[in-house]
């Protein structure tokens, strides 16, 4: 639909030889010797609940949030009365094109509009029930003019057909409120609409039960004035909504609506054709209406019958029907009355008598399913310059109804006219309306209210063409690609968002069938964007990723950062921010166990000798258990593990403090033992107990120094160490002593009977278990000494060789350490290999 489509010598294909002539330029002094440049992409900013949405038609619409403080954040103003009227004046439909017609009277219905008019004063809400074709639509708009001065904001004009109780509510609120880029969110919506006091007209409404309930409590102040088919959902008991069902008009009221259309009295045969008529149509109003339409026309056939016999001049005028072949010219009162068949189904009759243009208007609302195009399209869709005044042909037959601000086939309507063949060419009619709606939809004059009031047209056309959507050839576009591209960002300009998400489910269709990946990302990106602004996180999240999948597909760079921003405002949402744990709603599992590290030997001598769990004699070190899945919990379980391993890692370091500490001031004793120790020590010195060591006076006290207890070995204990008999603490207690090596002193020591006496030269690193004590009266609890705990040793020292012996084989063994020490030195006997650690 280009004006200025592009010939072949535009790229110097023209064939004669010569060079392509530079296209005239708009402005003299700018000359312009390429293609013209595009019309920049129309971009709208929208302020979307918290958000802000822009819509961009070209790369996918970015939505960001609302900064405070901004113009955005304004609430929206209200109405004055003079905007109110021109609203409530453009939700009428429009006026045929044509001289004014005078409003016919409504026949048999005072009754009922005067009934409403009181139930609206008391503020009551009312649903009138009726068939359509009852006259329901008529009732309505008269009495919406009586209740004109009832609430303080007027009367409010509404469409309930296929619209939500959210639908409902947005256009209240921008109906009473200017705000022509604003769509608030569920919260502030229902405030803003608390306030409005205003006679609501909603008529073809299709909400009962909860969702009537739920429009109703939203509005307290206002009262609605409700027209729902009698197949329609009912209100629920505490709704409190009155009813009011709508008969069907008696005989003589039928007649006078004849009477009324042809303009005339009926004849009594005419009367009588009426009266089986009424039989036949249970008092309609609709039938009537076509009935006299029908009588019109034969009334017409017969005045052009008598012109072309008086004068013969208006033969070519005459227009061709079935009455023709029943009746010749001149003959005027033979033309029949219609059947009562043709009556019942009066479509097929009443088209074949309409002129070119209205024949054809009937057929692309017959392929658009009963939508009927607005009478400015038509002469572009017919193309007859006087094509618009179609409508008002339809009109006056009744073959067409007002619904909102547009027009539909009247029930029943398109039906007889797919039986009398309209259909035939369909998808013909279809695809000509899509074209023109593309082109229509996309020029830069027409703006998103405009593509909104005409939606329901547009959108049936793009549903008609979808399936018949095939790949194109090189260098074209699918139409329904192309229209769903051009109408989808005016409808969210428009904030008509059920025709946006219409359009965009079409559009993604068609794009998968004419296998185009940019367009079906871009119609995934909308829908994720469409479905962020609404709330559903997960579909957002679904949306926005097969978008994003397909855009690095084709390595669409400014389309992969608008779906990774809106992604992000997803993941923000939802709390599932990228690199960090998953939200804390996750089941947290129990905390992993790990061992306890051992407390210092600082800390461990100061603890009592009672408390086992402190036991630095460890016989053998089990390994740790595998550590238990981690999971993530969140900020806090991320807190907790760095808080848990920096003091565990400060442990450590106070451990290895205390150990080097001790390492380096164990041989600051001035009367080590093994300072004394000769070269070649005698190996049986000890045979006999004459230890010259232990002889020495003031090296050790007698039995009586330690109340006369002796010390004798016990069985090793389950950790494989050996105790004494007197002493109830776990060998190697961590009790201090005076004594510089802890040792009893002379004949409290002794070789248990039957042990073997090893042989084996001292290593440097041996010391005999006895010391001289710095106190001859030291308590029995103060029997061991530090170097005790660390060697192992138990509180009776074996004299001689023995203890050499058994301290040559502990630092032999490749356990030994500073903490922990095999059980041989408890009792002077070597130790086993398995005891030694």
């Amino acid at each position: 639909m280009d004006p200025n489509p592009r010939g072949p010598e535009e790229y110097g294909h023209d064939g004669d030889g010569k060079a392509p002539r530079p296209r005239p330029s708009r402005d003299p002094l700018t000359p312009d010797f390429g293609q013209h440049q595009p019309a920049q992409a129309r971009t709208v900013r929208l302020v979307v609940g918290e958000h802000l949405l822009t819509v961009n038609p070209v790369d996918g619409s970015e939505i960001e949030r609302r900064p405070p403080g901004t113009q955005e954040s304004e609430p929206p103003g209200r109405r004055t009365p003079e905007q109110r009227a021109e609203t409530e004046r453009a939700a009428r439909p429009p006026a045929p094109a044509g001289p004014a017609r005078t409003p016919w009277p409504l026949q048999g219905r005072q009754d009922e509009r005067e009934q409403l008019v009181r139930l609206l004063a008391r503020g009551r809400s009312v649903r009138v029930t009726g068939a359509p074709g009852s006259g329901r639509t008529s009732l309505l708009d008269l009495v919406a003019e009586d209740c004109e001065d009832l609430a303080p904001d007027g009367v409010v004009r509404l469409s309930g057909f296929g619209r939500t109780a959210s639908d409902l509510l947005h256009d209240l609120f921008h109906a009473v409120h200017d705000a022509p880029r604003h769509r608030p969110g569920d919260d502030e919506l229902r405030d803003l609409v608390r306030e409005i006091g205003a006679v609501v007209v909603v008529d073809d409404v299709d909400l009962g039960g909860a969702d009537l309930d739920e429009l109703l409590d939203a509005t307290p102040e206002c009262a609605f004035l409700l027209g729902a088919d009698p197949d329609a959902p009912a209100p629920s008991a505490e709704s409190a909504v009155e009813e009011v069902a709508l008969a069907g008009l008696d005989r003589a009221g039928g007649v006078e609506v004849i009477e009324q259309a042809v303009g005339r009295v009926l004849t009594e045969e005419e009367a009588n054709w009426a009266g089986d008529l009424w039989f036949e149509s249970e008092g309609l109003p609709l039938r009537f209406v076509q009935a006299g339409a029908l009588l019109r026309q034969r009334d017409r056939l017969r005045a052009d019958a008598d012109a072309v016999d008086a004068f013969g001049v208006f033969e070519d005028a005459r227009p061709a029907g079935p009455v023709e072949a029943a009746a010749g010219a001149g003959e005027a009162e033979e033309i029949p009355l219609p059947s009562l068949g043709e009556a019942a189904a009066p479509a097929p009759l009443l088209a074949a008598r309409l002129s070119a243009c209205a024949r054809a208007t009937l057929r692309f609302a017959v392929a658009l399913g009963g939508e009927v195009p607005h009478q400015a399209h038509l002469p572009a869709l017919v193309g007859d310059t006087h094509a618009d005044a179609a409508l008002g042909e339809l009109t006056a037959c009744g073959l067409v109804s007002p619904v909102g601000t547009r027009y539909r086939l009247a029930v029943g309507v398109r039906t007889q006219l797919e039986a009398a063949g309209y259909a035939d060419d369909a998808e013909a009619r279809a695809r000509t309306a899509a074209q023109h709606y593309a082109w229509w939809a996309g020029h830069p004059s027409v703006t998103p209210d405009r593509v909104c009031a005409e939606a329901d047209a547009v959108l049936a056309a793009l549903a008609a063409v979808v399936p018949a959507t095939t790949r194109p050839d090189e260098g074209e576009e699918a139409t329904a690609v192309r229209l769903a591209r051009t109408a989808a960002p005016a409808f969210a300009a428009g904030l008509h968002w059920r025709a946006w998400e219409s359009a965009l489910h079409e559009g993604a269709e068609a794009a998968r069938l004419a296998g185009e990946s940019a367009d079906r990302a871009y119609f995934h990106h909308e829908l994720g964007v469409l479905a962020l602004c609404s709330g559903d996180l997960d579909r957002a999240r679904s949306e926005l990723e097969a978008s994003l999948t397909l855009r690095g597909a084709i390595a669409d760079k400014r389309g992969t950062v608008a779906g990774r921003r809106a992604l992000a405002l997803v993941a923000d949402a939802s709390g599932d921010i990228p690199g960090l744990p998953a939200a804390p709603d996750e089941e947290t599992p129990e905390p992993r166990q790990e061992e306890p590290a051992p407390p210092p030997r600082a800390v461990q001598a100061a603890l009592p000798s009672f408390a086992p769990e402190v036991e630095t004699l460890v016989a053998r070190r089990e390994p740790s258990p595998p550590p238990a899945p981690r999971h993530r919990a969140g900020l806090r379980g991320l807190a907790r593990r760095n808080l848990v391993a920096a003091g565990a890692g400060a442990l450590l370091v106070a451990v290895l403090g205390t150990v080097v500490t001790l390492g380096a001031t164990s041989d600051n004793d001035a009367h080590n033992p093994s300072d004394r120790v000769g070269v070649n020590p005698t190996a049986d010195a000890g045979a006999n107990g004459d230890d010259p060591n232990a002889d020495a006076p003031g090296d050790g006290g007698t039995s009586s120094d330690t109340g006369g207890a002796t010390s004798r070995p016990t069985d090793p204990g389950p950790d494989g160490t050996m105790g004494t008999s007197d002493d109830p603490s776990p060998t190697g207690s961590p009790e201090p002593s005076p004594d510089a090596s802890g040792s009893p002193g002379p004949g409290h020591g002794g070789t248990p009977s039957g042990s073997p006496r090893p042989s084996s030269s001292p290593s440097p690193s041996s010391r005999p278990s006895s010391s001289p004590s710095s106190s001859p009266s030291q308590s029995p609890s103060a029997s061991a000494s530090p170097s005790a705990s660390e060697t192992g040793a138990p509180t009776s020292t074996p004299t001689g060789g023995s203890s050499h012996s058994a301290t040559s084989s502990m630092s032999s063994s490749p356990g030994s350490s500073l903490t922990s020490a095999g059980p041989a030195a408890s009792a002077g006997t070597p130790a086993a290999p398995d005891e030694v650690i």
